[in-house]
């Protein structure tokens, strides 16, 4: 599945958030794609802005795997003060979004569509 997510860096942190991703810990990123987090981006605009994009089996369930690791722990916690919204760790504030179109999903059920053209109901 894909999903796109958003959240909130303040202002005043982005300087910060950035320099942070720019070098993550490897310890980190190994267990992001061990838990199940494939091609998985962030985009910051420049009012702090977050979005975010994973493709994974499911989630939640991605979350979770990466909710029982140590080093998520120390990872959230050292986010937790770049964030709009303190009171929950940043991986637990991400609202999801809900996609609306995908270019390849349209196009399959195009072609498909063409290649099992159904047959024209006669009118009265």
């Amino acid at each position: 599945m894909r999903v796109c997510f958003r959240s909130s860096v303040k202002p005043s942190q982005i300087p910060e958030y950035r320099r942070r991703h720019a070098a993550v810990w490897p310890e980190m990123l190994r267990e992001l794609k061990a838990a199940g987090w494939n091609n998985y981006s962030l985009f910051l605009a420049d009012d702090g802005l977050l979005v975010g994009y994973v493709e994974c089996d499911d989630f939640d369930a991605v979350r979770a795997r990466m909710a029982l690791t140590e080093v998520n722990a120390r990872w959230q916690a050292e986010m937790a003060t770049l964030f709009e919204d303190e009171a929950q760790a940043p991986d637990q504030g991400f609202l999801q979004l809900t996609e609306i179109f995908n270019l390849e999903d349209q196009l399959s059920a195009a072609n498909a569509a063409e290649d099992n053209p159904q047959p024209q109901k006669e009118q009265s």
